[in-house]
């Protein structure tokens, strides 16, 4: 009796410890690999009328995405994207004073880019004195 005594307990001792190392090794497995090569860059910009973009009335709203290739609604993704890489995501630069001749009849025009931009999130908002002043950014990016 003795003998199978020991023989159970042995037994058991050798079935947790491989059942122990199998279950930390899984505990310890790597996390599932990336559906994707490249961070995510999708972004959706807004146009409207007014002061800032909680009082502003939207004329207009268009979808650009990056990567893995440039799509969206956007009406020139391809040429937006490329200026967004040059500029590595800065909005503000983009955004920045032109060097066209405008008037300085005050009519507010708001734009807003909100996702995410190579993985990181992105919300951005810029509002001009008016249209012309916004179109003079010169940025295909905001020219929707």
């Amino acid at each position: 009796m003795r003998n199978t005594a020991r023989w159970a307990a042995t037994l058991g001792l050798t079935a947790a410890t491989v059942c122990g190392s199998l279950t930390g090794s899984a505990l310890a497995a790597p996390a599932a690999a990336p559906t994707s090569l490249y961070a995510p860059s999708a972004l959706v910009l807004t146009v409207g009328h007014g002061e800032n973009a909680a009082t502003a009335d939207a004329a207009r709203a268009v979808t650009l995405n990056c990567a893995p290739a440039p799509s969206g609604t956007h009406p020139a993704p391809a040429l937006a994207c490329a200026e967004l890489r040059a500029a590595d995501g800065d909005l503000d630069a983009l955004a920045g004073p032109g060097d066209a001749m405008c008037t300085r009849q005050y009519d507010p025009v708001v734009v807003t880019v909100d996702g995410v931009w190579r993985g990181k999130r992105v919300a951005f908002e810029r509002t001009f004195s008016n249209e012309c002043v916004k179109n003079a950014a010169g940025s295909s990016l905001f020219a929707f």
